[in-house]
């Protein structure tokens, strides 16, 4: 889920009218709604893709990682790019993209077409959303903008689990014959009439700030450190983990290193240097991590381990994931209402031991029902993890950001989002590789055993999570 409310003027233009704000607001809606729907529903069209297109287990890893690696590296620079060329250009600009890359991944013939035009979205996607947020707080008055801000998050960690369900709907029906490509195919309408909408009502001034600069080194350094992490993660199990595996995973630790270094010395720097001397962010970019790449690499096992081991359809899936979008609405509900107002940073503890329940639970159910499971044995666990990971959703920035300045909050929302995603395409190759590595001859009881394995993975990664929280502030960037 992104909660984008980073990269934000400096300078705040003349309002224009409420009603041109609420629609400046609906289209920004969309377009956060069209990203977060495009980084889930590959999920479970994964199989389907496949099927299609050939290619290996590989081939679904590198589906998934391809957009929201790109996106979260886009994520880094795109607030500083808006500030250069123009937040409405630059909007304008990436749901263009966007919708037509969209077009691409509907009519890829091919799976290098299908993961370069997956690229493509996922840089489109970096560009335009962190411009739309900042276009929102432009045109609202400061009485209003908390107002216009409140759907976001509890629609945003929806749409998160939706997605998949979406995709199973819309495999089913098998639009035109379209098959897994309506999922892409479904944006083109969409985008096109948001970029209209969005042209129409859009400020042309934004507030940019005209003395912003972009570090390109830093850029360039972190770029490549983070493809030297993803490629050896997803191609390593395929090609017997070679030499040059890991001495790329050695070089992306001496990029990371040169990076840090280079920011230090930067009078541009990428990221606010005073952010890493706080604890809560740096103990918060670890807890970032830890927490949606389990989600994301749990989510790709769960789907193919009713897909490909017990031979379910993606409807079969999608539904049976019901229960799981359910719990999350209503822990998205409770939390963004006033539980975590009223419990603090016991709010988080709250979602991750739930989550941790939840996961037991379903480990327990598949164990019991072995190479036997149904939708309804599996509805309870998934209900629990639902609710459990719905607390964790929205407040989970507010208390990193919990001792953060007014200077410090707008880098460090945009550096956590990116965090967030790159952390989807983490999780999605080093789980999706352990799940492929026990799978092995496969067979409907491998594929539930891989799936155990997993679940006690993401597991022992929340556990760890619950007790890093502790060391986050008390109290969130909301309660003060």
């Amino acid at each position: 889920m992104t909660t984008e409310l980073s990269s934000f003027a400096p300078a705040r233009p003349v309002s224009p009218p409420l009603k041109q704000a609420w629609l400046v607001l609906a289209v920004v809606f969309v377009a956060d709604v069209m990203d977060i729907l495009d980084s889930t529903v590959a999920t479970i069209a994964g199989p389907a893709i496949r099927a299609d297109l050939g290619g290996s287990e590989v081939t679904l890893q590198w589906v998934l990682s391809a957009y929201t690696a790109t996106f979260a590296l886009g994520l880094v620079t795109s607030g500083r790019l808006g500030d250069l060329l123009g937040r409405r250009r630059l909007f304008l600009l990436g749901m263009a993209g966007f919708t037509l890359a969209s077009l691409a991944c509907g009519l890829a013939p091919g799976v290098p077409w299908l993961i370069a035009a997956r690229i493509a979205q996922g840089l489109c996607g970096s560009v335009m959303i962190p411009q739309g947020f900042a276009l929102v707080k432009v045109v609202f008055p400061p009485d209003q903008l908390r107002k216009a801000l409140i759907p976001f998050g509890p629609v945003m960690g929806l749409a998160t689990v939706a997605g998949p369900i979406l995709a199973g709907w819309l495999l089913h029906l098998d639009l035109f014959g379209s098959q897994w490509r309506s999922i892409f195919l479904i944006n083109v309408p969409i985008g096109v009439a948001a970029w209209f909408l969005a042209r129409r009502v859009l400020p042309r001034r934004s507030g940019e700030d005209a003395a912003a600069r972009l570090d390109l080194g830093g850029v360039a350094l972190l770029t490549v450190a983070s493809g030297l992490l993803i490629v050896p993660l997803v191609e390593g199990r395929d090609y017997g983990w070679p030499l040059w595996t890991y001495l790329m995973m050695a070089g992306s630790v001496v990029a990371l290193a040169l990076f840090v270094r280079s920011e230090r010395r930067s009078p541009h720097p990428v990221i606010t240097p005073s952010l890493f001397r706080k604890r809560s962010f740096v103990v918060g970019l670890v807890i970032v991590a830890a927490f949606y790449a389990a989600l994301a690499g749990f989510q790709l096992s769960l789907n193919l381990m009713l897909q490909l081991g017990l031979h379910w359809t993606a409807l079969h899936t999608a539904l049976t994931l019901i229960p799981w979008a359910v719990g999350s609405a209503l822990g998205v509900g409770l939390a963004g209402g006033v539980l975590a107002a009223r419990l603090g940073r016991a709010t988080l503890h709250l979602g991750l031991g739930l989550a941790v329940l939840g996961l037991v639970v379903l480990w327990w159910t598949i164990a019991r029902h072995h190479a036997v499971p149904t939708s309804w044995t599996l509805a309870p666990a998934l209900a629990v993890v639902g609710l459990g990971t719905g607390l964790v959703f929205v407040p989970i920035f507010d208390f990193v950001l919990g001792d953060a300045t007014v200077a410090e909050v707008g880098t460090g929302s945009g550096m956590l989002n990116a965090a967030q995603q790159f952390s989807n395409a983490i999780g999605v190759a080093a789980l999706g590789t352990l799940f492929f590595a026990r799978v092995n001859a496969g067979g409907a009881s491998a594929f539930l055993a891989a799936g155990q394995v997993v679940t006690l993975v993401t597991a022992a990664l929340y556990v760890i999570t619950f007790f890093l929280v502790g060391l986050l502030p008390k109290h969130s960037q909301q309660g003060h």
